[in-house]
C-alpha cells in the first residue's frame, strides 16, 4: 500500500497538466470541498497521487452527467466507506441504449434516393434537429442514423404520399407525447420501486439491486406502450374509417312478417354516398342513421304510390 510519504509530489501546474484540469478549476474544487487541500511544504502547496485520482474521478462523473453538487455527495459517501462501483454500475445500466437497433451510416445521396430521389435540404435539417440524423464529424455529406426503423417508417410514409414536412411535424408532436408517457412511467416506478434507494447514497449492494430492477423493468414500458397502442389503433381506426367513408353498406330494416322472405326477396344492401351518411349522422346521431334512411325511403315510396293512385287532370280539358 502506498503511504503519503511514498506518493509523488506535484505542483499545481504539474497536477493541472497531468489531469487535464485548469489551475483555476483545481482551486475551485478545493474551495468547494471536492478536492482535499494540498499539503503545505514551506512556502509551496504540494499535491499527490490522491489529488490526481480524485480529479480523474470528478472528470468521469461529469462526463456521466452528474452535477458538482451530486459529485460532492458521492465522494463524501466514498470517503465514509461507501464504494462508488455499484453506483457507477447503476448509472451504466440506465445510460446504456434502450433499444437493440444498430445505427447505420448513410450518405446524403443515399438519403435522397431513399426518399424518391428528391433533394430537400430543409428536410435533412429537420432530421438533424430531431436527432433522426447525426452528422458524421469530418464529413459534409454523411450521417449516422441512430434508428433505422424510424427512418424506414418515414420513407414508407413518404412513398405513400405524405410530404416530408408533414412527417417531421408529426414526429415533433408524437415525441412530446411519448416523452410525457416516459416521464409518467418513471414517476410511477420511482414512487413504488426506487423510492427506498433515493434518500441516502446507496451501498454497492443496494446499487446492484437497483441496477437489477432497471434490467427487469426496462422492457415493461415498451411492452405496455405496444399493447395500448394496438388497442387504441384497433378502436379508433374503425371509427375513423366509418366517420370518413360512411356506412357503405347500410342494413335494410328487418321485414315486419316473422317468417323469412323467399330467397329471391332477400334484402339487398344499398351503398350510399359518404356525404349523405355524414349529413344524416349529423342530423339524427350515429345510432339512428339506418332508421332515418329507412323511414325516408318508406316515405318516398308511399308518396310515389299515392301519386300513381291519384288521377291526373286531362290537359286537353
Amino acid at each position: 500500500m502506498t503511504t503519503a510519504a511514498e506518493q509523488r509530489a506535484y505542483r499545481i501546474e504539474d497536477l493541472s497538466h497531468l489531469s487535464g484540469t485548469t489551475v483555476r478549476t483545481i482551486r475551485a474544487y478545493t474551495d468547494r470541498g471536492l478536492l482535499p487541500k494540498p499539503e503545505r511544504r514551506g512556502r509551496a502547496n504540494v499535491y499527490g497521487d490522491t489529488h490526481l485520482a480524485r480529479l480523474r474521478q470528478i472528470a468521469d462523473l461529469l462526463e456521466r452527467g452528474y452535477t458538482l453538487a451530486s459529485i460532492k455527495e458521492l465522494l463524501e459517501a466514498w470517503d465514509a466507506g461507501t464504494g462508488l462501483g455499484g453506483v457507477l454500475g447503476l448509472v451504466d445500466e440506465v445510460d446504456r441504449p434502450w433499444s437493440d437497433e444498430t445505427p447505420v451510416r448513410m450518405s446524403l445521396a443515399e438519403l435522397y434516393e431513399a426518399f424518391g430521389g428528391t433533394a430537400e435540404p430543409s428536410a435533412v435539417e429537420d432530421g438533424v434537429a430531431l436527432g433522426i440524423l447525426e452528422p458524421v464529424p469530418g464529413s459534409d455529406d454523411e450521417f449516422l442514423v441512430p434508428s433505422p426503423q424510424e427512418l424506414a417508417v418515414a420513407t414508407e410514409l413518404h412513398a405513400a404520399g405524405v410530404p416530408l414536412s408533414a412527417i417531421t411535424g408529426h414526429l415533433r408532436e408524437l415525441r412530446g407525447q411519448v416523452e410525457y408517457i416516459s416521464e409518467r412511467f418513471l414517476q410511477f416506478t420511482t414512487e413504488y420501486v426506487f423510492e427506498r434507494f433515493l434518500h441516502h447514497p446507496p451501498t454497492d449492494e443496494e446499487a446492484a439491486e437497483a441496477a437489477s430492477l432497471v434490467r427487469r423493468l426496462r422492457p415493461l414500458a415498451q411492452q405496455t406502450l405496444d399493447a395500448e397502442l394496438a388497442r387504441a389503433m384497433r378502436m379508433t381506426a374503425s371509427e375513423h374509417v366509418r366517420r370518413h367513408l360512411g356506412d357503405v353498406l347500410l342494413p335494410t330494416p328487418p321485414p315486419a312478417a316473422p317468417t323469412a322472405p323467399p330467397a329471391t326477396e332477400l334484402p339487398v344492401p344499398v351503398p350510399l354516398p359518404a356525404a349523405t351518411v355524414a349529413a344524416v349522422r349529423a342530423l339524427v346521431g350515429p345510432d339512428h342513421v339506418a332508421e332515418f334512411v329507412a323511414a325516408a325511403a318508406e316515405r318516398e315510396t308511399a308518396a310515389r304510390r299515392m301519386d300513381a293512385l291519384t288521377p291526373r287532370p286531362d290537359p286537353a280539358v
